[in-house]
């Protein structure tokens, strides 16, 4: 290697934006969610001065992650996070509405201990309900930090600037693709290898409104493909697997993939 490409690996090094770690800045979230599902934790507060000190504590470490983030600097990180906390209380009920819809409609789940603890589901729909709180506050780049570190962890990949309403209800997980500009109503289910996608990836359209549409009340099942701005699943509609949607469907509607499938009885086999 000769001396120029050292000079520019140096180059990168002094001028490299500080941000923490993904681990420093995850682990703010996971303190926080900690904090309000004591389900996830051994360490509990007892006492209500506890819980408040706690939450201080956390809007403390909120504004030294943004102050060391630097991506803003004209930005105002201590009304930041004042305005995080503020607006908490109603982003603490929407996660409660998700585990409600988690338990309402799996067969498996037993309990909103077991849903908090072990669903990858809850634990990436969390996150992205952090995320997207703090991208609606102008937070730069932490916000994708966030969610895909919750994708790393769960095989999720909710894009922080979907927009998703109450009661969203994910089973299983792995798999799911959920776009920058998605809109997803209230009272949605989502099963592994979904994907709300672009119908183009074209730099020129960064802007525009790219993903798909969802409204109340749709069921889209394994491995569905739905994509462009432009398309509208309708309320009460139920996609089934495996099927690829480019345009809109009207409410209560049903959409289905038709295979041919053949079964083989052994025993007519010629041995």
């Amino acid at each position: 290697m000769n001396e120029d490409f050292y000079r520019h690996i140096l180059e990168k090094q002094v001028n490299i934006q500080a941000v923490p770690s993904n681990q420093v800045i995850g682990d703010w979230v996971f303190d926080l969610l900690n904090l309000v599902f004591p389900e996830r934790s051994v360490s509990h507060q007892y006492s209500l001065d506890e819980i408040k000190n706690s939450f201080s504590n956390l809007e403390k470490e909120l504004v030294q992650l943004l102050n060391a983030t630097k991506a803003c600097s004209d930005c105002n990180n201590e009304l930041v996070a004042q305005t995080f906390f503020k607006e908490f209380p109603a982003l603490y009920r929407k996660m409660n509405t998700d585990i409600s819809a988690i338990l309402n409609g799996d067969p498996a789940a037993k309990s909103e201990f077991e849903i908090i603890r072990t669903y990858p589901g809850f634990l990436a729909i969390s996150f992205y309900r952090i995320a997207h709180a703090l991208l609606k506050l102008d937070v730069p780049l932490i916000p994708r930090i966030l969610t895909e570190l919750a994708h790393s962890k769960t095989g999720i990949d909710i894009h922080p600037g979907a927009v998703i309403g109450e009661y969203l209800y994910i089973d299983h997980g792995t798999g799911i693709v959920i776009g920058e500009t998605t809109i997803i109503g209230k009272h949605v289910k989502i099963y592994q290898g979904v994907t709300l996608g672009g119908l183009s990836v074209e730099k020129l359209f960064a802007n525009t409104k790219r993903h798909p549409t969802i409204e109340d009340h749709v069921v889209l099942y394994a491995g569905a493909t739905i994509l462009g701005g432009d398309t509208t699943v309708g309320h009460n509609c139920i996609i089934g697997g495996n099927v690829w949607l480019t345009k809109s469907v009207p409410p209560n509607s049903t959409v289905y993939h038709q295979s041919t499938v053949k079964v083989i009885d052994t025993k007519d086999r010629i041995q």
